[in-house]
Order: structure tokens, then sequence, then C-alpha cells
């Protein structure tokens, strides 16, 4: 991973800076995927908020950015498309229940599980993903409703803007790192953007590069000219406009799912057989202070069948939401060199998400690419997610006009640098020196990523086969030294661990039949792991017994000795030689 990251030192004006950036990228995040979930886009604004503000205070890890993300926002769309966005805001305030509670027992630190190979093919894949994703800014909405590559001028000149950007990122922290190189690369193209909007305009007086407003009235256009079902269901997105972690596209994604704005326009009228929009001009993200939603929304009967309906939508988000924040948390962790903790972090997650869903939001979770664009500014502390959320409501309430006028070529060349900074090249030198089984589990959980568009789904993949494939590799390291003492007992010092994968090794060690009287087998070098290895011993005592033998076990652990009951008498422990074994405790969770 590039060093840039880590060239900036924590203040409080870094802080501020960095939190103002994030700020001005939050917002095309935000309004995309409240396209994505099928809600308002106000709905999406006032959510980043929200879960900026509350996991910035309470949160655990300074310097790390929440808001609407697009892996709650594809878990949620099928629930709003089908019962209504009434349902989604007791869904989300019940996976905030169910997040705090994953915290306070204390879970988070099974991110801990996550093997290196796992969390390089989390991190390759996710940038390979915001990549391609940045694909979507290029994109126009065609005079027939359909989404069409830039061509020509308009091409040209987005890629000129971008390079740019590009460029003061890379080049300005050489010469300053007074002010971060993003904030000023983004105020710098938007007043370019600006000029050459005033100067350049289509036949059908549009501008030549699109704008965060232009962004907004697309993805409005294309809702309204496609209309959804009463019951439409979801399917799997392919990209999006803008930087977060899923490669979901709020405009083709509405055109191919058929979901709702939500009342983002009037009503679609009807003129020579097709569906045209109604004006659509004077959409934007202007807007109030956000209300509690039982206000301004029907609230759902309080039963089992509201709980029937939302409670699997609220694990299903429960577990993205804490897998892709605790994901980000170990990257941020390793980025600024620090340490922050899974624990508080969920509980963080959870009342953010509570709150939310209180005033109506829609839910969401760490935000990778502002996490990365924070920490690439200089955010190291909690005072610059607080600067983001407050400037995100104060654009709302109070800038809307100008925010709108901010160009997507800034913010597709800053996701860019992300981009570069977030990919792991080293591992690319590493493949020659990697065992095979860690290249494939690398490969695997980011080609799945970048097929898939799931992060959550392909750090579990990744987990799983990380342990099978350790599992396989450990069967056969079980082994024993055999020898005999002075009484004529035959010893077995087992080598090895004795788990469900060596069972089958184990049992082939001993020689029953012939073996004499009195048999030990020594655990000085070795562990029981589980309960598959705890018969696997019995079923060998019964054995023994059988043949009116005795076995004998010594250096047995504590657990392991507490758990061999059905043994009884056929077990002898020499006590006085047993080990004591260490269980790793919460404190550092």
């Amino acid at each position: 991973m590039l060093n840039f990251f880590r060239q900036q030192s924590g203040s409080i004006k870094n802080d501020v800076l960095s939190g103002l950036t994030v700020s001005l990228a939050l917002v095309p995040e935000a309004i995309a995927f409240a396209f994505v979930a099928g809600v308002s886009p106000l709905i999406g604004l006032y959510s980043a908020f929200f879960l900026g503000l509350i996991t910035a205070i309470v949160g655990g890890r300074p310097g790390m950015i929440s808001g609407a993300t697009g892996a709650m926002a594809v878990v949620v769309v099928a629930l709003v498309a089908q019962h209504g966005v009434e349902y989604l805001f007791p869904t989300v305030i019940l996976c905030g229940l169910l997040q705090m509670a994953v915290g306070l027992g204390r879970l988070g630190k099974l991110i801990r599980m996550v093997p290196h190979p796992v969390m390089l093919g989390f991190v390759n894949g996710l940038a390979i993903v915001i990549g391609m994703a940045q694909l979507g800014s290029f994109k126009t909405l065609s005079a027939s409703g359909t989404l069409v590559y830039l061509t020509g001028t308009p091409l040209l000149i987005m890629l000129a803007l971008v390079a740019l950007t590009m460029a003061i990122i890379w080049l300005l922290p050489k010469l300053t790192t007074a002010v971060p190189a993003s904030l000023v690369a983004i105020l710098a193209v938007s007043c370019l953007s600006l000029a050459i909007n005033n100067a350049m305009k289509t036949e059908s007086g549009d501008n030549v590069l699109a704008t965060v407003g232009d962004m907004l009235r697309t993805n409005t256009q294309a809702a309204a000219l496609n209309p959804a079902p009463a019951h439409g269901h979801a399917q799997v997105p392919t990209e999006t406009p803008q930087g977060d972690e899923q490669a979901e596209s709020p405009q083709s994604l509405l055109v191919s799912l058929n979901v709702p704005a939500q009342s983002t326009t009037d009503p679609i009228v009807e003129a020579e057989g097709k569906a045209e929009p109604a004006e659509v001009a004077d959409v934007g993200i202007s807007g109030g202070l956000p209300t509690l939603f039982f206000l301004e929304h029907e609230l759902v009967p309080f039963n089992l069948v509201t709980l029937w309906i939302i409670f699997p939508y609220a694990i299903v988000l429960c577990g993205v939401g804490l897998i892709e924040s605790l994901m980000t948390l170990t990257l941020i962790d390793e980025i600024t060199e620090t340490r922050g903790k899974g624990n508080r972090e969920c509980i963080g997650q959870g009342a953010a998400n509570l709150v939310c869903g209180l005033f109506g939001g829609m839910g969401g979770c760490a935000m990778i690419g502002q996490s990365l664009i924070n920490v690439n500014s200089g955010g190291r502390g909690r005072l610059s997610g607080i600067t983001a959320a407050v400037c995100l409501l104060a654009f709302v309430l109070f800038l809307a006009p100008l925010i709108e006028q901010i160009p997507m070529a800034a913010l597709v060349g800053v996701m860019f640098m992300v981009v570069i900074g977030t990919f792991e090249w080293a591992s690319l030198k590493m493949f020659r020196r990697m065992p095979r089984s860690d290249v494939f589990v690398m490969v695997l959980v980011a080609g799945y990523t970048v097929v898939m568009h799931d992060l959550a789904s392909a750090v579990i993949l990744g987990v799983i086969v990380s342990a099978l494939v350790f599992a396989w590799q450990h069967a056969t390291h079980m082994g024993a030294d055999v020898k005999h003492n002075e009484f004529g007992n035959k010893i077995y010092q087992l080598h090895g661990p004795l788990f469900f994968a060596s069972v089958s090794s184990f049992k082939d060690m001993f020689d029953v039949a012939n073996d004499p009287d009195d048999v030990v087998i020594d655990f000085y070098y070795t562990r029981v792991y589980d309960q598959s290895g705890l018969e696997a011993i019995n079923s060998l005592a019964e054995k023994y017994e059988s043949l009116g033998k005795r076995l004998h076990l010594t250096h047995l652990s504590k657990e392991c000795r507490t758990l061999l009951d059905k043994a009884g008498d056929l077990v002898e422990i020499n006590v006085s030689e047993d080990p004591q074994y260490h269980i790793a405790t919460d404190r550092l969770a």
C-alpha cells in the first residue's frame, strides 16, 4: 500500500479540512445509494449525517467515516419495493439493536479470525471494484432514456479534468501539506468546470461536464422513465457512479430493477403512448432539519407479523454492516499504524443505525472509500468524522446550490487516487513466495469481490476456505514417537493437533491388539481441540478396556479432563505434570 496514506499527522486543522473534503465526496454517495434503496435522496443525506456523526463520537475507530452505503441499500431495496418505505425504518432500528447486542456481547473480536490472505484479497478486490465503479460517472442519459457513455469533446474534457485532479493530489504534497491535496483538487477543478460549463453548453442547454446536480437529475429521470411494479423484486446490481465499496450504479440499477425513486419528481405523464418524466429541473438536495419518522409516515403495526417481515432483513443488515465496518477498521488500523476497538465500533454502529432509523434513515455502515480519503487528507481524530457529518447537514440546509455545481470529474479523480493507494501492489511480488493455498485464497476473495460485488460474502467465503485449508494441512501433522519405559509400558508421545480432521490419523497410530497391558498417551506436545478429538480418545479407551488393558493420559489440559467423563475410571491423569493453558482474554477487543 502506498505510503502517502501515512504522510499526514493528526491535528485539529487536518481533521477539520479532511472532514470538509470527505463531506464533499459524501454527497453523491448518499444520493446514489438512496436511489439504489428506492428512497428519496434526502433520506440518504440525512442517513449519512446521523451515521457519520454518531459513529465519530462513540465508535471505536477515530478517523473512520460511516454513512449510507451500497451494501446496506442492496439489502433493503426489496423490502421497500414489496412492503413500502414504512417498513424500512423499524428494520433499521432493529438492525441497530442487534449490532449493539453484538458489541455488548464482545463479539467484535471475531474479526481477528480473518487471515491475512483474506485481507489482501479484500483490499485488492475493493480497489478494483472502486476503479470499475467510476465508469458509471462517464455515462449520460440519452434521449431514449437509456444510459450511454460519453463521446467526443465531453469525454475528452472529463478525462482531462480527472487527470488534472489526480495530478494535483499527487504533486501538491511534494510542495506543501498545509491543506489536504484532495480538497484543493476538488475546489480547483470545480472552478475550472464552472468556467467550462458557462462557456460551452450543449444544444439542449445542458452542462458539458456533469455535476452532482446533473447526477441527481439523471437518476431522477431514469427512475421516472422506468417506473416500478407495485411489488417488484430486486436483483443483484452491477455498477455505481461513485466510489463506495459496492459496485452498484443507481442509474442502471433503477433501469434494471424498476425500483421507484420515492416521489423525487412529479408523477409521470403519458404522451403519445410513451411515458415521459415531468419537470425535474427543480430537483435538488436542499431540505430542512430531519424529523422523527413517525411524525411523517404511517406507523406499521407492532406485532409478530411485522417482526416476521423485518427480522430477516435486520439480521442481514446487521451482519453486512458489521463485517464491512470491522474490515474497514482493520484496514485503517494498518494504514495509520494504530488500533481501534472492535466491540466499541459495533456498539457505535448500532447506536447510529438506531438513531438513523428513528429519524427515517436507510441505515449504513463504514464507508471504505471515504475513510481512505479521510486518512489520506490527514484526518486521524474523531473531529474529522464530526466535521464531515456537520458539513453534510450544512450543505442540505444552506449550501445546496453550490454543492450541486461540484463536477463529477473531480470526485472521480479523487476516487482513482484512492484506488492507487488502496491496492496492495506488494502482493503481486509475493506470489512466488507465498504458499499456493494463500495465493488461492487471496485471488478467490478478490475475484469474488469483483464479480459478485459483495465484500461481506467475499470475506466470509475467504475465512471458510482458509479454515478448510488449515484443517486439511494440520490433519497430516498428527504423529507420535513410540517408546517403552522401564516398567514395560508403551508410551505414545503425540505431536500435532487432535481435532476432527486428524482423528483418523490418530486412531491409525495405535496397535490395540498387540500393545502391552498399560499404554500411556503423552499430550505434552499436543492439544485436544474439539469434541471429535475427545470422542476419539474415549473410543480408544473402550477398545483397550475390551481387551483388559488400561489407557493412561498425561499432560492433558484441564478443559479436556473436564470433558472426558465418558472414560470414567479408564482415564488416569498425572495432575502434577499437567501444564496450565491460558486462554486469550477480551481485553484487546
